[in-house]
């Protein structure tokens, strides 16, 4: 870092801008891609949310099974304390004794209707559930045929785009080394308050590139004299002049052809 405070302006204004080239091919590379991670990583999320659910219907289904069998069980058990208490009333001495089985009896027999209501119940709610399960199987089919398509298209994307990228990547920091902290912080601070990614422009026609505000002719000729840096006061972008952004965009299309 001792070497950057050693720097002239115009030298800082070549590495800046330098930069300012690498990381908008940089920018560029990642528009590519767009929201495609973004989508992939959504899609995943909800087919594991969909596989969750899927798993839980099943594990509903099961238990509403085991509830079914345990109704029967019990409507067994039902009908067997009947047979007894039949069986019982034919030797009773009174009817105290006959009452008091038929009550048994018509007890067991109204747990035996408010059973097979219950399994009543519990099939319509398995058919239910079987319709959800069929309904959700499907959209996690659909979804696991997306996801697979959009996975396919970022990994082309990646493997097209991930040499160029690791280059551009590796070129941005080694000149990020050779400009000084306080500018650097500018640059950075500046990227990520403008739309486009852009802290660093060159004069075209007497206005900053993709402004329509006039940079002043005394501006201009301080910017080309290349002694101190200066910004644009509407965007606060850092300027600098046509020949040198020239220069500069030349020398770095010659290194951006060799990757």
């Amino acid at each position: 870092m001792a070497n950057t405070k050693e720097l002239s302006v115009e030298d800082k204004l070549k590495a800046i801008y330098a930069l300012q080239l690498i990381d908008s091919k940089i920018d560029e590379i990642r528009n590519v891609r767009g929201e495609l991670p973004l989508e992939v990583e959504d899609l995943e999320d909800e087919v594991a949310g969909l596989s969750t659910r899927l798993e839980k219907l099943k594990t509903d289904l099961e238990v509403i099974e085991t509830q079914i069998k345990d109704k029967k069980n019990a409507i067994d058990d039902h009908k067997a304390s009947i047979k007894k208490y039949t069986e019982q009333q034919k030797n009773v001495r009174n009817n105290r004794e006959f009452n008091s089985l038929t009550k048994e009896i018509e007890f067991q027999e109204l747990e035996i209707q408010l059973a097979e209501k219950h399994i009543k119940e519990m099939k319509a709610s398995i058919e239910h559930k079987k319709e959800v399960v069929a309904q959700t199987k499907e959209r996690l089919e659909a979804k696991q045929t997306h996801l697979k398509h959009k996975k396919a298209e970022l990994s082309d994307i990646m493997s097209e785009t991930e040499k160029e990228e690791n280059f551009l990547t590796e070129k941005s920091a080694e000149y990020r080394g050779k400009i000084e902290a306080r500018l650097l912080e500018a640059y950075d601070r500046i990227r990520t308050s403008v739309r486009n990614g852009l802290a660093v422009v060159s004069i075209e026609r007497g206005a900053s590139a993709g402004s329509f505000f006039t940079i002043p002719p005394q501006t201009q000729m301080e910017i080309a004299a290349r002694k101190k840096i200066l910004t644009d006061e509407h965007s606060g972008r850092i300027l600098v002049d046509s020949v040198l952004a020239d220069e500069v965009k030349e020398e770095m299309d010659n290194i951006f052809a060799t990757i």
